[in-house]
């Protein structure tokens, strides 16, 4: 049988249209593995700071009509400094506590479980609970015959470049080499004289900047509403798994192949299973790779 260019084009189209929620999926991802694989924070309340995030730049955008490109870095600026309050008040005091670092995981989930609540409910009475939306760079562009929105194109560029470049920051700096190093055997790089006191709250900020940028895309593209968050954290820990904990190149790879899977999933069977799709990749991963897709164990 034949494939038209007509056909090929569709196609095309479908896994570009996953591949751009796969950006968004991997940049909420490497925040939140940054977390967990240097200080072992399982932070569950990970997905509402990016929905702090949308609803800032949606206040800012509809307020005084601020461009989202421009609320971006802002975003990243603000919860950057909300990571690190929120690690001096919470996570930092649980770690001085806890006698070891099964016992500063579990006690973590608890606290990010109650942030969780704390900030949805905040949100909540802050903005209220109805879907919020504006549009913005919404006229269509074609490309090889493909049509996307401008807002799409956008936001897949810039989860991208921020992927790539915290990729790159890891690997060829200083900082870098201290975090990976971290990574590897905490107790090992304390020894070396790698200051944890420092690092622990950056890379915290910076895991939350990065939802903060990630919810400022998102509110371009879609409504957005107090309880937007949960299903972000539950899809960026699906990635995790699938890219490895504490490799944030898999998450990255991890969260494009997700993107994929469900797009084509979708136009397979129904857009009410795309859930259901990415548990069943959850569980199969947790079964028959729990080290990842990109782990040589």
């Amino acid at each position: 049988m034949e494939i038209t260019s007509s056909e090929l084009t569709s196609w095309a189209e479908l896994v570009a249209s996953g591949l751009i929620t796969g950006g968004i999926y991997a940049l909420v991802a490497m925040g939140l593995n940054l977390q967990y694989g240097l200080m072992r924070i399982m932070n569950i309340s990970h997905g509402e700071f990016l929905m702090l995030g949308a609803f800032l730049t949606w206040s800012a955008h509809t307020l005084w009509g601020i461009s989202p490109l421009l609320l971006m870095p802002l975003a990243f600026i603000a919860l950057f400094a909300l990571g690190v309050l929120v690690h001096a008040l919470c996570f930092k005091r649980l770690a001085a506590r806890a006698p070891n670092v099964d016992v500063f995981e579990a006690r973590s989930l608890m606290v990010g479980f109650g942030l969780m609540f704390l900030v949805q409910n905040t949100a909540l009475l802050i903005w209220g609970g109805d879907l919020r939306g504006y549009e913005y760079l919404a006229d269509p562009v074609q490309i090889a015959g493909m049509r996307f929105t401008e807002n799409k194109l956008v936001l897949f560029g810039v989860a991208l470049a921020l992927s790539a470049g915290l990729i790159a920051l890891l690997k060829l700096t200083l900082l870098g080499k201290a975090v990976r190093a971290l990574m590897q055997s905490p107790t090992g790089a304390q020894l070396v004289g790698i200051n944890t006191r420092r690092l622990h709250p950056m890379m915290f900020g910076i895991g939350l900047g990065l939802s903060g940028v990630a919810g400022a895309l998102l509110s371009m593209t879609y409504e957005i509403s107090p309880s937007m968050g949960e299903p972000y954290t539950v899809t960026a820990l699906i990635v995790i798994t699938l890219g490895g904990f504490g490799s944030l190149a898999g998450s990255l790879a991890g969260g494009l192949l997700l993107g994929v899977v469900e797009a084509l999933g979708m136009h397979f069977s129904s857009p009410s299973l795309k859930m259901l799709l990415s548990y069943a990749v959850f569980i199969g991963m947790l079964i028959w790779r729990p080290n990842g897709l990109f782990s040589k164990k």
